[in-house]
């Protein structure tokens, strides 16, 4: 994850399509193998049954639209989509790189719109992450994003200022994720070992998850579950850690931080710390878990080992009520395989609505996996891949109905792609 700028090539005419969407689709059957770890420099023996794949389909679910080239040249690290908008509103994207937060509109007839352009006043900033918010009082959309400095920044998008400031991580900020429900809770995962939860309407830090057992590396992704009640966080320790956050404790904290005023307090917010996680594991990955995202009760994580990985804590029977934080077991269901993307801080894209994940590889190239609710273990497979993309892909991201894909490279540029109209998920 360097800060080192990516030397500027020739802008590229993103008007030609000539070269058009050359892919190619499968069928796979996940399996419950074990990926080969990065350092090894041929496949390991798997172990279980092996994936296979069927004849190619007609074409690609996703079309090439457009792309375009930010002129910082610098690796693009963060995109993140506004699903917070309307079906009938615009669809809105935020992209990080350099010291930069860039906004752009994906118009409904093709392109990019360019909307606004935030320049951290920090010229050594090199943001790693975003995520979309708004103004309880306002409605304004706000832009939390954060990395190399360890500082938060939320952006009032319509005036492109920052309106609050965090300062609390001792070292880079990896990712952050807004509470699903309660926009105002703000997640924070850093190198400095540590998860923090703020409250951006009052600006004060709630929580801190991290210490005597918490994560023993940088923090490198979290993310929040669709009740927003617990957290699943994974780092360089190639470890899972899950923390709960419906005790009477965290309540309690929660909604005090809803009303709390520095102004009129003589003393600082009693910022709770848990030291325990609810749960932990590092018997799914053999190596930096650089991406994790929650699927319902199942988790999805990958590593540098060429697969994403759908698991669930404990016994596939089991609730998490009847975990106990000394029980490490875990049931892999699924295993999502790809390959030529063996480096880190390389992260899918997930629509939770639409059931389909992607992820990019080193060469470019894009992954797709069309999630089949009939059959948990299996998913469509398309590969995406464009002549002109031959950069790492760093991140991608769905529109909320998963009509258009983008996603973001080292060489910074930014890709649209569309879905045919002729597939349905």
């Amino acid at each position: 994850m360097s800060s080192e700028k990516v030397k500027n090539d020739n802008e590229p005419d993103d008007s030609d399509d000539s070269c058009g969407d050359e892919s190619a689709s499968f069928t796979t059957n996940s399996t419950t193998s074990r990926s080969k770890s990065p350092a090894s420099s041929t496949r390991s023996k798997r172990r279980g049954r092996r994936s296979h794949k069927s004849k190619p389909k007609s074409g690609a679910a996703y079309k090439y639209d457009t792309h375009v080239k930010e002129n910082h040249g610098a690796n693009i690290f963060g995109v993140s989509f506004n699903t917070l908008l309307g079906k009938d509103e615009p669809q809105v994207f935020a992209t990080a790189g350099s010291n930069r937060c860039t906004v752009y509109e994906c118009p409904r007839k093709g392109g990019l719109t360019l909307l606004h352009c935030y320049a951290d006043p920090d010229p050594d900033e090199v943001f790693y992450t975003c995520a979309w918010s708004y103004d309880l009082k306002t409605s304004a959309p706000l832009l939390a994003a954060a990395g190399y400095r360890g500082v938060i920044r939320v952006i009032d998008i319509e005036q492109n200022e920052a309106v609050g400031n965090y300062i609390g991580h001792g070292q880079a900020i990896n990712e952050l994720k807004f509470h699903p429900h309660k926009l105002q809770l703000l997640l924070s995962g850093s190198k400095d070992h540590a998860i923090r939860l703020w409250n951006i309407q009052t600006h004060v830090c709630i929580a801190i998850f991290g210490g005597v057992e918490g994560h023993r590396d940088e923090v490198l992704s979290i993310d929040f579950n669709m009740r927003g009640d617990r957290i699943v966080s994974s780092g360089m320790d190639h470890s899972l850690k899950l923390w709960c956050l419906n005790t009477q404790e965290f309540q309690h904290k929660i909604e005090l931080s809803q009303t709390f005023s520095q102004e009129k307090s003589t003393l600082p917010f009693p910022t709770i710390t848990k030291h325990f996680p609810d749960f932990s594991t590092r018997d799914i990955h053999r190596n930096y878990v650089d991406c994790v995202q929650w699927f319902g009760n199942f988790v999805l994580s990958k590593s540098c080992e060429n697969a994403i990985v759908c698991w669930k804590p404990g016994q596939l029977h089991q609730s998490f009520e009847q975990l106990k934080p000394s029980d490490s077991s875990c049931t892999i269901i699924a295993e999502f395989e790809y390959d030529e993307c063996e480096i880190w801080f390389v992260r899918f894209g997930f629509n939770p609505w639409q059931k389909v994940i992607a992820l990019g590889n080193q060469q470019g190239k894009v992954y797709v996996w069309e999630m089949d609710p009939s059959d948990p273990e299996g998913a469509h497979m398309t590969t995406l891949h464009n002549l002109r993309s031959v950069a790492t892909v760093r991140q991608i991201a769905f529109s909320r109905d998963a009509s258009v894909l983008v996603y973001v490279c080292d060489d910074a540029t930014v890709w649209r792609w569309n879905r045919r109209h002729a597939a349905a998920i």
